[in-house]
């Protein structure tokens, strides 16, 4: 009889024999732990994504979070959120963070852009002998935006598209009307001025689609970003591996180029030989053209023959035939080995 034995802790007692409650809160107290460093495993030490940095800007100019952060052209990090600064509510504040990389104590922070269409990726020009404190935000003073120049043509548009161009006209007008008895030359820029409003309404309309027009394609590359990005980039691959094959290419092309050559030189040297034998060639290809009837009869009578003929030497090295009324008897059937 087999003896029951009681599974016990190192301490000596049995787990049967302690407190539920105090194993249930330490296993959910380990499992929150889990929980956490699962959820922030980015700002772990050790197994994390780098040190995170801050940023101050004028404005974010299209910069978003998981946008890349580079130092001379490389990634070193990602930026993690872009919010206003808490100090100065006409400031942004941008948070990133950078792993296997030195960032100087004087380093300038410039928001590039990426692409013609709007992505943008946080340039970091790292400078100084001492590192960054990641406690301290890097000044508005060492930080650059760029000029992005579809949001200034949109707001342009609009702006444009709100003016009264009947009103702008008549002010004109009116200002025109009030100089004219000025001198000569402050009357021919007046009437300049004029020509100009008259113009600016003639043309309003006209103005207006086509600014209407340009918003319009500016917000469908805008919405085609990445689909554009994708065609130069793989553009680019393209050039690239096209580059790498340049060799093999001109050599391809310099072996075709003397193979050429030689095939002409093989013709004009058998040129003599060529053209009898061809002329002749020619001269029984007209023979068998004109006697295809026939020769498709002659195939077509020759099929019973060759139909017998493998029925007969179609069993082995041999041929089986028969021979009728040789006897009395009915058919006498032999086998002449063919070999």
């Amino acid at each position: 009889m087999n003896e029951m034995r009681t599974k016990r802790a190192p301490g000596g007692r049995s787990f049967a024999s302690r407190d539920p409650l105090t194993i249930g809160a330490i296993g959910l107290v380990v499992i929150g732990i889990l929980l956490w460093a699962a959820f922030n495993a980015q700002r772990l030490p050790i197994i994390g994504g780098g040190t995170q940095y801050n940023a101050i800007f004028s404005e974010a100019s299209g910069l978003q979070p998981d946008d890349e952060v580079r130092i001379a052209g490389v990634k070193v990090g990602t930026v993690t959120g872009v919010s206003l600064s808490g100090t100065d509510d006409s400031a942004v504040k941008v948070a990133f963070r950078v792993k296997h990389a030195f960032v100087g104590d004087q380093t300038q922070a410039v928001i590039q852009i990426k692409t013609l269409l709007g992505r943008k990726y946080l340039e970091l020009d790292s400078q100084g002998t001492g590192k960054q404190n990641p406690k301290h935000e890097i000044p508005l003073s060492r930080t650059i935006t760029p000029y992005d120049i579809y949001p200034a043509f949109s707001d342009l548009t609009k702006t444009v598209g709100d003016i009264d161009t009947k009103q702008l006209s008549q002010s004109l007008t009116a200002i025109a009307d009030t100089f004219r008895d000025t001198p000569q030359s402050v009357g021919r820029t007046l009437d300049g001025l004029s020509r100009l409003s008259n113009t600016i309404a003639s043309r309003d309309q006209a103005l207006k689609t086509l600014l209407a027009s340009a918003n319009s394609v500016t917000g469908v590359l805008g919405d085609r970003d990445a689909q554009i990005s994708k065609l130069l980039s793989d553009g680019g691959l393209l050039l690239q591996e096209l580059n790498f094959r340049r060799d093999a290419i001109r050599t391809l092309l310099l072996n075709t180029s003397q193979l050429s050559l030689q095939i002409s030189g093989l013709v004009r040297d058998n040129q003599q030989t060529l053209k009898p034998a061809l002329d002749q060639l020619k001269a029984v290809l007209d023979i068998l053209q004109r006697n295809q009837d026939n020769l498709d009869r002659g195939i077509s009578l020759l099929a019973p023959f060759y139909r017998v003929f493998a029925n007969t030497l179609g069993n082995g090295r041999w041929f089986d035939t028969y021979i009728q009324n040789l006897s009395v008897g009915g058919i006498l059937a032999f086998g002449a080995g063919a070999g």
